[in-house]
């Protein structure tokens, strides 16, 4: 089968992510890529694999006509059996114009909260429209959790044409790795048995970077040592915003900010503990990336974050610091008992490797295809 992939940017994101282990992994079918911005960090990791990728160049939430009228050829030369679109801004576009160019769409949604003052305005009146566009642009909607599900359909979503499928991942590269632990501890200068916490998280307000650095704050007032680092697009010294956040919160010496690494399971396997101080997810990538190198998540309940992170972790209220810093502190205690901690450790590996397979999440898009590429109607199922 030949799928064409219409996505907003091809960015740091998890949508992102997703869209690069799907193709990666996927064996059975052809694959090109239209990023409507530009390429980001995945265009290049696409080519390497062989996909044809294209980027339009047109400003992030914006249209222009010249970029419509080549991703207009580009659907049209493709000759693909099905369009599968990511985020809203393409679900829009790509999905109108793939639905009128004859070919089937997939749509993709990977949030579960838009809020005003977290949400641009145009992203919220998108999303508003693909709502009632979801009765005749797309043959199915991919959502990647169930409270992606529920919100959507609150929102008007076609509840009967959206598929859950949730993200995979792959647990050859994702796995406990010492080596790169000790390198990575290393490289940051963390100092033997100080716990490290850690996240991982580009800075986007829907991170809530300031609900961790109050929490951390509380946790270091308290007397308990630690060493945070953050990853992540713009997570840099040369922030400015989130630099004058950890110097107010007390934090200079504890927080160390590294930017985006490529070596993301080096650095999920060097934690101690992940923490996602999100206001809002759908199905946080992160949280099943650190378990599965073995580390324990303390998380706000977000999304889907909750069920990915089971009973091996902790789970607080968003926008909670008090909340988080207490959890964070058990954490950290629990530590203690080593036993117990690499019982703990175990666990977290075992949950993903049970739930979020990549190969799994690979045949549940395929049989999404193939039901979009016939035409088939049918009832919501959830894969």
């Amino acid at each position: 089968m030949n799928v064409l992939h219409v996505i907003t940017g091809l960015g740091d994101g998890g949508a992102e992510a997703v869209l690069f282990r799907l193709i990666a992994h996927d064996r059975e079918d052809k694959h090109q890529v239209v990023s409507l911005t530009d390429e980001g960090k995945y265009g290049a990791l696409l080519r390497e694999r062989g996909v044809e990728v294209a980027a339009l160049g047109m400003p992030r939430g914006w249209l222009t006509l010249r970029g419509l009228v080549k991703l207009w050829r580009t659907i049209h030369a493709a000759q693909s059996d099905v369009v599968q679109t990511w985020m809203y801004h393409a679900d829009l576009v790509g999905g109108m114009l793939a639905r009128l160019a004859g070919i089937p769409v997939v749509w993709g949604i990977h949030n579960t909260t838009l809020e005003p003052g977290q949400s641009s305005r145009v992203t919220i009146a998108v999303a508003r429209l693909c709502a009632r566009l979801s009765r005749w642009v797309p043959r199915r909607i991919v959502a990647c959790a169930q409270a992606a599900v529920r919100v959507h359909a609150a929102m008007g979503y076609d509840p009967d044409r959206m598929v859950v499928i949730s993200n995979g991942y792959d647990l050859t590269r994702f796995q406990p790795d010492a080596a790169a632990r000790e390198r990575w501890r290393a490289t940051w200068k963390i100092p033997p048995g100080v716990p490290l916490i850690g996240m991982v998280a580009r800075w986007d307000p829907y991170k809530d970077h300031a609900n961790l650095l109050a929490a951390l704050a509380a946790v270091r007032r308290a007397g308990v040592a630690f060493q945070a680092v953050l990853v992540g697009s713009g997570v840099t010294p040369d922030n400015p915003c989130l630099t004058a956040q950890i110097r107010e919160a007390g934090l200079s010496g504890d927080v160390l900010l590294v930017g985006p690494q490529r070596d993301i399971p080096g650095v999920m396997a060097a934690l101690d503990v992940h923490v996602l101080s999100s206001a809002a997810e759908a199905f946080p990538n992160v949280l099943a990336e650190a378990m599965a190198c073995g580390t324990p998540c303390v998380t706000t309940d977000v999304g889907d974050a909750a069920a990915i992170v089971g009973e091996t972790g902790w789970v607080v209220p968003p926008r909670d610091a008090s909340a988080l810093a207490a959890v964070i502190q058990q954490a950290i205690g629990a530590m203690a008992d080593r036993a117990a901690w690499r019982a703990r450790q175990q666990a977290c590996r075992a949950r993903i490797t049970e739930h979020y397979g990549i190969d799994a999440m690979v045949q549940r898009y395929r049989a999404v295809w193939a039901v979009a590429a016939q035409g088939k109607g049918g009832a919501a199922c959830v894969a």
